[in-house]
């Protein structure tokens, strides 16, 4: 027999899965002895009071053993000389239409501009020890896009858009561990999600697909009102290549290459709002005794305590994002002259430090392009926006990879901070009064936004946390317009505008869906031909 129950228990109780074959078996009066296995299929943590508790939904079998169940599987057949799609991008979005394609009976060519999993890594530690940001290898570019080495976390509210469980039940065949079925808030952690990855891009070689590293799109092939493939080079080689077939473009919200080839190309585009702000990084400790209401933490049995911020301050929103538990702040930068600062957490969270993106709602029209600046087109100028400050903040920093920063009370009473606290972010920080050369429209609102949160959360508003300069690719700056209903771009047939680079998604998990989505339109779209 299998029953499901729902139980409401204390940490300890969940921790050990014994302690939780005890309690159920006292609660529903059943035999321990008759308890074959427990599985459990939703976990989250109620932290609202000072007594702390885990929610638990759990599948009991008694007097008989479970079926190899823990995740749903999938089939890939082998699509060699199958007709071919190209799919720029080997991001979530990119990566996971390719092994819906193959789901589908089609042959993904997937063109990748950064270096594999690995060899990507080495580029990565080079920011640290040299300053130095390689063009086409860092945290945005290359297998894996900008979550790969950026947290991996697989929280979304886009539940509407498509299946959340089939992007994690794919991401547990793939090696993920099946915790993240169950957990409210689902993380895989940065050591393990490049591993995940790798075997996600074997399977789509061992089904017939191909994918190329340091292979950059340049321009898109176009018949009449049709796009027929794309003219890509050889990063390492120089040399030209020409692929065919129908595009899916998943590259990523940091590939201004591509959105200036659009807009040179007269591909239809439009200005997207963004996010904008800083990375606040406090002790971890401090975040657990605030969260858990425990002076002591977050002891034996509860993980590293998360928070989620928001309000609105003068018609913006002012609010928490990509939160990183026991994580580290890491530059993000995929060029010269820029900091860009992102989070990320290993896979236990057990780092000293907490932190978060602290980021203002932007609109379009609320960029009022300077004198110097009016040769912009209206259509980039949020990415000129961006470009703009995040070379302000470069200069700001000594014109290194050293970031700007500010304790946090400091930066809300407009006070220099004459000294800064021990940071996880690698490269080094030095005391810059962000309260003066942000754009106000950020800083004044973060300010507001800070005291508010300091009247949420006790002990949140203080010296020991730092605000580090700057966080500005929460998303696209630009919106690739497509059909709602076939999703290819609005003129161009053939061309699939895809994730979070065509400004359709935010994070891991949307951009599966929006990957998956648009493959089946595709599929849908090659089969009427």
């Amino acid at each position: 027999m299998i029953q499901e129950y729902q139980i409401r228990v204390l940490p300890q109780t969940a921790y050990n899965i014994e302690n939780v074959k005890q309690f159920i078996a006292q609660d529903k009066g059943l035999d321990a002895r008759t308890i074959q296995h427990i599985r459990i299929l939703k976990k989250s943590i109620d932290a609202r009071q000072r007594t702390i508790y885990v929610n638990l939904k759990i599948r009991v079998y008694i007097n008989e053993m479970p079926q190899d169940d823990s995740y749903i599987h999938t089939e890939y057949p082998d699509v060699t000389g199958k007709p071919a799609v190209i799919v720029v991008g080997e991001g979530p979005a990119g990566l996971f239409a390719s092994l819906r394609l193959i789901e589908l009976g089609f042959r993904p060519v997937v063109l990748e501009r950064g270096k594999d999993v690995h060899e990507r890594k080495k580029d990565l530690s080079q920011i640290t020890r040299t300053h130095q940001v390689d063009g086409e290898s860092n945290y945005c570019f290359g297998e894996g896009g900008a979550g790969a080495y950026s947290d991996g976390k697989l929280y979304t509210r886009s539940k509407k858009r498509g299946s959340v469980d089939k992007i994690l039940n794919v991401f547990c065949q793939h090696g993920a561990n099946t915790n993240i079925l169950a957990d409210a808030h689902p993380h895989i952690g940065t050591d393990k999600l490049p591993r995940v990855i790798e075997n996600m891009r074997n399977q789509i070689l061992q089904s017939g697909g191909e994918v190329h590293f340091e292979t950059k799109m340049v321009g898109l092939l176009q018949e009449g009102d049709s796009v027929v493939g794309v003219e890509a080079v050889e990063l390492q080689t120089g040399a030209e290549k020409t692929f065919l077939g129908p595009v899916i473009l998943a590259t990523g919200h940091s590939a201004r290459d591509i959105y200036n080839y659009l807009y040179d190309s007269g591909i239809e585009m439009e200005a997207k709002g963004i996010a904008v702000g800083v990375r606040l990084e406090h002790p971890s400790q401090l975040i657990d005794q605030i969260q858990y209401h425990n002076k002591q933490g977050r002891g034996k049995y509860l993980p590293a305590a998360e928070y989620s911020f928001v309000t609105q301050v003068a018609g913006r929103g002012v609010y928490s994002f990509c939160m990183c538990p026991g994580g580290f702040v890491i530059p993000a930068a995929t060029g010269p002259e820029q900091i860009v600062v992102n989070g990320m957490s290993p896979s236990n969270r057990g780092t000293a430090w907490s932190n978060s993106g602290m980021v203002v709602e932007l609109r379009p029209e609320d960029i009022v392009p300077s004198e110097e600046d009016t040769t912009v087109p209206e259509v980039l100028k949020v990415m000129n926006f961006q470009k703009q400050l995040e070379k302000l903040c470069w200069q700001q920093g000594n014109m290194r990879q050293t970031a700007p920063a500010q304790r946090m009370t400091d930066f809300v009473n407009k006070k220099l901070s004459y000294d800064l606290p021990k940071s996880s972010y690698a490269p080094g920080l030095i005391s810059s009064p962000l309260h003066f050369w942000l754009p106000s429209m950020i800083s004044s609102r973060l300010q507001e936004g800070f005291k508010t949160f300091g009247k949420y959360a006790h002990g949140f508003l203080t010296n020991e946390a730092v605000l580090i300069a700057t966080e500005t690719r929460t998303s696209s700056p630009v919106c690739v317009l497509r059909d709602r209903e076939t999703l290819q771009h609005v003129r161009l047939r053939g061309l699939f505008p895809c994730g979070e680079g065509a400004g359709y998604a935010g994070g891991i998990v949307s951009a599966g869906i929006d990957g998956e989505r648009c493959a089946d339109m595709c599929a849908a779209y090659m089969s009427a031909l």
